[in-house]
């Protein structure tokens, strides 16, 4: 502590200043703000003299090319110590945690996160001009090492705690071929390693970055991964694509784009950066016994889950392990939640049907304005499931508007309820005997939500005593 207020004192020329310990995070650094009149540093002791090396060299360099990251004020001798500038309390993990615990996105928030997506390409391109990439700890790129260090931390950290069997040498051969496709590609951008919301400060509304020193050069589908697979982002996949096309808009300042070839490479990035997470929340986790760590696992595993859905072909014995792992036991309440949306047709002289989820009810949806097959004689023995009733509504018009109507509000309150994790919404149509009109309005809207959404829908037709179900896919 001497040593930073040594420090202190020779920049500023303010002797013994208050100082305020500050949170640590995942490393074994430790961060202080000295405080003294209108005069605020923060303070840091690193236990790495190498690793210290690297930050304090790489803040100098991204402080030449103008970019947003702390200032360096002064290095104590020994280079265990040193001071920067102090950048303020507020995290942009913290700025969006609404949107982060409902899954809804303000409009602020999501200016905030396409500010940080455009400056991550500036950052990558413009830090990486004229870097002596030498200075960068441990490694001074992305290689055959670096991959390696990282699915082993995976393996040994995560996957081994988890006891299951496995074939080692059939997961290295999978290991193989997916590092010889993640290096495919040559790079000389700066790749960051660590991108996420909790490293990125807000300065007067602007994204400042932090906590670069494990960066190298690297090619840059890594910290999109990292950024928008945050465990915690909690991002919705048409979040994520605005983000990414957002994201390449501004890599397109300085290089020509495939953006086809750019997601099916960033896809593989976003299996090696989960893989890598998992290690890590491992060790910290169950190793160093920090609970932060290990309430991120369920996170990471839902994103796991969702990239496995469409596979990856070329690493059949990887894909068949990473199944078998996450439908674990252990993990079984690490599932994300899925929704079901339960589509009712009624009659209303026998009551709105009951939600059996107990949460109330939902949209309830009056068909006795449209014009009633029931009227005519021709129609008493069959239901909105037929040909003739069919055609006798869609000719007429009236049921296409109406449903036209509420297809767009229903659809807003899925993809809402998706985003946030709910598990029960409850739609019902209904009319005078439950026969036609409701019956053909609920098919409809069963069938649009299931097509559209590719959740579980049940359908009742309660007056017909019929149920259908549509499976999640």
């Amino acid at each position: 502590m001497q040593q930073l207020t040594k420090l202190f004192t020779q920049y500023t020329g303010k002797s013994n200043p208050e100082i305020e310990p500050l949170p640590s995070s995942g490393s074994n650094r430790r961060y202080y703000r000295l405080k003294q009149d209108d005069v605020s540093i923060i303070g840091v002791y690193g236990q790495s003299k190498e690793e210290n090396h690297a930050f304090i060299e790489l803040s100098r360099h991204f402080h030449k090319r103008q970019l947003n990251t702390p200032r360096v004020l002064a290095v104590s001798n020994d280079k265990m110590f040193y001071i920067q500038e102090d950048l303020g309390d507020t995290v942009l993990f913290d700025t969006i945690k609404a949107g982060r615990l409902t899954g809804v996105f303000s409009a602020q928030e999501k200016e905030l996160l396409h500010k940080t997506v455009a400056q991550l390409a500036d950052f990558q391109v413009l830090g990486a001009k004229e870097l002596d990439f030498s200075v960068c700890y441990p490694q001074a790129e992305f290689n055959n090492r670096s991959v390696y260090w990282d699915l082993n931390y995976f393996k040994y950290n995560f996957l081994k705690t988890t006891e299951m069997e496995f074939q080692e040498d059939l997961l290295e051969n999978d290991f193989d071929k997916l590092a010889q496709n993640l290096l495919q590609d040559e790079s000389d951008t700066f790749l960051y390693r660590d991108f996420q919301s909790r490293n990125v400060m807000l300065v007067d509304g602007n994204p400042y970055f932090i906590d670069y020193q494990g960066g190298r050069k690297g090619p840059v589908y890594y910290d999109v991964a990292s950024f928008l697979w945050q465990a915690k982002a909690n991002f919705s996949d048409d979040l994520r694509d605005e983000l990414i096309k957002t994201y390449i808009s501004s890599l397109k300042k300085y290089r020509e784009v495939d953006e086809a070839k750019f997601i099916k490479k960033l896809r593989l990035f976003v299996l090696f950066r989960t893989l890598q997470v998992l290690g890590a929340y491992g060790f910290r986790g169950y190793f160093e016994k920090k609970p932060h760590f290990i309430q991120s696992i369920p996170f990471a595993l839902n994103n796991l889950r969702e990239l496995l859905k469409d596979g990856f072909d070329e690493y059949p014995y990887l894909t068949k392990i990473l199944h078998e792992m996450i439908n674990l036991k252990q993990f079984a309440d690490s599932q994300k939640r899925e929704l079901e949306v339960r589509v009712f047709s009624f009659a209303y002289k026998k009551g709105i049907p009951n939600d059996v989820s107990g949460n109330g009810g939902g949209y309830v949806f009056d068909c006795r304005a449209i014009n009633n097959p029931g009227k005519f004689e021709r129609y008493n023995s069959v239901t909105g499931l037929d040909e003739s009733v069919i055609k006798f509504l869609e000719d007429d018009g009236e049921m296409k508007i109406f449903l036209d109507n509420i297809y767009p509000l229903v659809d807003s309150h899925v993809k809402r309820y998706i985003e946030r994790d709910f598990t029960n919404l409850m739609v019902s149509f209904g009319c005078t005997g439950g026969q036609h009109r409701s019956v053909y309005a609920a098919q409809k809207m069963a069938e649009h939500i299931s097509k559209k959404f590719g959740i579980k829908v049940s359908l009742v037709h309660r007056e017909q005593n019929l149920e259908q179900e549509f499976k999640s896919r």
